[in-house]
């Protein structure tokens, strides 16, 4: 059981190392990662979209407001759609996300 409410449950850190991350090739200047909501168990990738949600902070992406979640040095997010319409999940190592590239001057041309 999970005693704190905003961490990842076992059943949902057991999920993330299952699934088959997807390295993100069209995206060279930003490297990440992402599963597929349907390649993936429905109820599991639904409740994880919700915890994101529920227990991350909201940041930016350039000028897009966005939900992220850290875990174990890795940024988890959407882009934001509904729920019911959220088909990926992505994640980057901590230092490949927007907020650590900004603050360290090293956003890509």
């Amino acid at each position: 059981m999970n005693d704190h409410p905003n961490e990842l449950s076992d059943k949902l850190q057991n999920f993330i190392k299952s699934c088959k991350w997807t390295y993100a090739k069209t995206m060279p200047k930003w490297p990440h990662e992402y599963i597929v909501r349907g390649k993936v168990d429905e109820s599991l990738f639904k409740h994880l979209v919700q915890f994101i949600r529920a227990n991350g902070y909201e940041d930016f992406f350039y000028h897009k407001a966005i939900t992220y979640y850290d875990h174990i040095g890795l940024v988890y997010w959407t882009m934001g759609a509904p729920i019911e319409e959220t088909t990926i999940i992505n994640r980057c190592k901590k230092e490949d996300s927007y907020k650590y590239r900004l603050k360290h001057d090293n956003l890509p041309d």
